[in-house]
């Protein structure tokens, strides 16, 4: 699979979404979460998994482990964020009802985090 290039994903338009669909699909990914969750305790949701879970949990295909390779290396992110990335992306997932992060729920949570890292450093 060739991977999509970030300005292309960006510049992809997106219909808009009524207020009722938006709480349908977060209901919809809490349901995903709590029976991904249901077996283990004090866990609900996508942010309280532990580390040695979310590799499990948010397997990326050859495409996601390039870009997000390149996304540590270009903003010098620590593991730490690395989980946080894979957390939002499995979330982003969740949102669209998909069983797999796809490259585009990966480009997502970079882009967050990107936007995150620049509040604290700018």
């Amino acid at each position: 699979m060739t991977p999509v290039s970030f300005d292309e994903l960006a510049s992809m338009e997106r219909p808009e979404v009524d207020s009722k669909t938006i709480l349908e699909r977060v209901l919809k990914a809490r349901e995903m979460q709590a029976e991904r969750f249901k077996d283990l305790p004090n866990i609900y949701s996508n942010a309280q998994m532990p580390s040695r879970m979310v590799r499990e949990v948010c397997q990326i295909d050859a495409a996601g482990q390039i870009l997000i390779k390149k996304a540590m290396e270009k903003l010098q992110l620590s593991a730490r964020a690395y989980d946080r990335i894979l957390k939002v992306a499995r979330t982003a997932a969740d949102l669209n009802g998909k069983e797999k992060v796809e490259i585009g729920h990966l480009a997502e949570a970079i882009h967050f985090r990107s936007l995150d890292r620049e509040n604290w450093v700018g």
